[in-house]
């Protein structure tokens, strides 16, 4: 039986600026850039929350002159449940945070 696991503070920024975006894609460099993190953190990120059912992945259809095809990222319905979820959990905790500020939030137990 799995157990149900609260996200990560990284997990829970990519979530959060994933919703932020709405129906519309994200590029997973612009996510890296816009939240302060690492790809080395976001990518995996991305990968778990697409092997979920969360994340729906698609590529560009057309790319810029001279640079090859990437990579674009939304939430599902399922994800965007998820995305709700967090960001709720995160104003209950902290009153009302400056935005940007839940993302990175320490867990609390």
């Amino acid at each position: 039986m799995a157990r149900a696991r609260r996200p990560s503070p990284q997990t829970a920024a990519v979530l959060i600026a994933l919703a932020e975006a709405g129906a519309g894609w994200s590029h997973g460099y612009d996510l890296c850039r816009n939240l302060g993190l690492r790809a080395g953190t976001v990518y995996p990120i991305l990968i778990r929350l697409t092997e979920r059912g969360q994340v729906e992945t698609s590529w560009e259809t057309d790319p810029p002159r001279g640079r090859p095809a990437r990579h674009l990222y939304r939430l599902s319905i399922a994800g965007a449940e998820l995305a709700r979820f967090v960001a709720e959990s995160a104003r209950a905790g902290d009153g009302a945070p400056a935005p940007g500020a839940a993302r990175l939030a320490p867990r609390t137990t």
